[in-house]
């Protein structure tokens, strides 16, 4: 029955598109302008919208992750996501849906929302550029040859699959200063080695964002631990994060299902069939080829593997002094604390930029690349990154509408109202409001912002140790909201760096990411009670724990070899696109 609804809705999606543009625009008509848009700035500062902090302030996200996983197209499922958030807000006024999908700055003074509002925030402009310049240093490896280099190195020294699967791993876990650069790097790096042994893109994009922002929340110098950190008040931050890193059930069991399921050949659900039409020379299993032009990119026989070599040491260190940089470290203060206290995303532009400049001095000097070649390539590495610039900003402004909404007080209020019983079993439902409100959101350091103080606030006084559990739970709730989001700017940049059709990324992962929720779930629920009543500490659940992974993904392996079938149907392979 459900499979018939998802089919009707996939074959009339433009129909069903056309029908809420009608429905919306009939609300229009009938509510007509607010008040509150023509009597200025400081009447609309006043301004509350009827659905502020009810579950409807969570509907706009709903509406674009279900539009976006039933039509398979992520562009017009945000912008609508978008567009319900502007007309919930607004009271169904024309003129204020208009105003909160382009920006909302006019009518709310410092907000971050709409179109303009977020092209124009710092921090995320930050980021842009830090993505543009990154996308020309891969045009630039590739043009040079280091890409392909690498490529012919891997194929002499990683000659199986599992092998490629596991290097993609250790060089994801390798890069643990910031998700961004870990999607972007690994992606580039590995992408031609995973094409050689016949990895799916969908598998290989789950690699890149599976040791992404899981590996960056348990490494303590990373622009993650630098995030949280400033969301304590009163506690020493990064002494919280490190106590907290045993405890980070979601992290450490979502790598260490990634090796298991390398290592032993195990696969499931629609990841199956991925896997299944890679080896049968269908990397995407879907028509889609995005980034098809960009890999089409021409390569120059002179390339060596030094030439991927210096871009990628040039940006981890280039990066990385950014970062503390912006931190004050040149200013005298501690490597730790600069990292604690930086601006993640100025760090990212000042230390790709540097980067690059690098790459081009070097590729220059070498005579690898002409001037013009290099200067062609950074409109190249632009326009390669268009599509998950389009995503990120759709992605953004849902956020800044859904925080319009009152998004975030409607959860803190759900997670004050669960906090009077059961006061054991507290880091189990942290861990579940995380996950939905990641999910729903799209952003994990937001649920940080939220969350973190809020559990502070519970426990301050009561119970240090379950204190930690439960900060813990909060950040592995928000990494697993965020791994399963569609809407994640994390597994948007994933997509990006495999190349791989978002929406394939996401349907293929999410079975992954909820066993491994479950899991965490399972593992706070039996923690919580054992740390509060009895004093067990971490090194003595946590071997049980992965046993119980261990066991989990064994079992899986010999259901796949007694019943194949129950994996993979070759008949629901789409044809390449001709």
């Amino acid at each position: 029955m459900n499979k018939g609804i998802t089919m009707y809705m996939r074959k009339h999606a433009k129909a069903i598109f056309f029908v809420m543009i009608f429905m919306v625009a009939a609300a229009f008509l009938v509510k007509g302008v607010p008040a509150f848009a023509a009597e200025g700035a400081a009447d609309a500062a006043e301004y509350t919208p009827k659905f502020y902090a009810t579950f409807w302030s969570i509907v706009p996200s709903i509406v674009a992750i279900s539009l976006a996983l039933i039509t398979k197209e992520v562009y017009s499922s945000l912008f609508i996501g978008i567009a319900v958030g502007a007309l919930l807000y607004s009271d169904f006024s024309f003129e204020g849906t208009v105003l909160g999908i382009f920006n909302y700055g006019v009518i709310s003074e410092g907000k971050e929302v709409g179109i303009i509002s977020v092209l124009t925030s710092p921090g995320n402009v930050g980021i842009l550029i830090f993505l543009v310049i990154l996308g020309s240093i891969v045009a630039l490896m590739n043009k040079a040859g280091g890409s392909k280099a690498f490529g012919e190195w891997a194929a002499v020294h990683i000659k199986t699959k599992v092998g490629a699967e596991l290097a993609t791993i250790f060089l994801g876990c390798l890069i643990f200063i910031d998700d961004y650069f870990n999607c972007l790097t690994v992606g580039s790096v590995m992408r031609p080695v995973t094409d050689k042994h016949k990895i799916s893109r969908a598998k290989f994009a789950y690699l890149i964002d599976a040791t992404a922002a899981p590996v960056c929340i348990i490494a303590p110098v990373s622009s993650w631990a630098a995030a949280v950190n400033g969301f304590v008040d009163g506690e020493d931050g990064l002494s919280l994060f490190v106590r907290a890193i045993p405890y980070n059930f979601y992290a450490l069991l979502t790598i260490l299902m990634m090796v298991l399921m390398a290592v032993l050949k195990v696969e499931f659900g629609s990841m199956a069939k991925h896997e299944y039409n890679a080896e049968h020379g269908d990397l995407f299993t879907t028509p889609d080829r995005p980034y098809a032009e960009a890999d089409a990119a021409t390569t120059d026989s002179k390339g060596k593997v030094i030439d991927l070599i210096i871009p990628i040491a040039s940006l981890v260190i280039c990066c990385v002094t950014g970062i503390v940089y912006t931190g004050g470290f040149f200013s005298g203060e501690s490597f730790i604390t600069a990292f604690s206290n930086s601006d993640a995303s100025l760090g990212l532009a000042l230390g790709s930029f540097f980067g690059i400049l690098i790459t081009i001095i070097i590729y220059l000097i070498r005579r690898v690349l002409s001037f013009n070649e290099c200067m062609a390539c950074l409109a190249d590495g632009f326009k390669a990154m268009v599509p998950a610039i389009l995503i990120l900003t759709f992605a953004w402004t849902l956020k800044g509408t859904t925080d319009m909404m009152g998004a975030k007080d409607f959860v803190q209020n759900a997670m004050e109202s669960a906090s009077g019983s059961l006061f054991s079993l507290l880091p189990a439902v942290i861990f579940i409001v995380g996950c939905l409100m990641a999910f729903a959101t799209g952003t994990s350091w937001g649920t940080f912002g939220i969350l973190i103080p809020i559990v502070c606030a519970v426990f301050e006084g009561k119970n240090n140790e379950l204190m930690i559990v439960a900060i813990s739970a909060c950040m592995a709730g928000a990494v697993c909201g965020d791994h399963c989001s569609p809407i994640s700017d994390t597994t948007i940049m994933a997509s990006a760096g495999a190349q791989c059709n978002h929406v394939n990324h996401v349907a293929t992962q999410l079975p992954y990411a909820i066993t491994a929720a479950i899991m965490s779930f399972v593992s706070y629920a039996i923690v919580g009670p054992l740390t509060y009543h009895l004093h067990v500490k971490w090194f003595i659940m946590l071997p049980i724990f992965i046993a119980m992974m261990v066991l989990l993904i064994s079992v899986l392996r010999v259901i796949k070899r007694r019943n194949p079938a129950s994996y993979v149907n070759a008949d629901t392979r789409v044809a390449d696109a001709e």
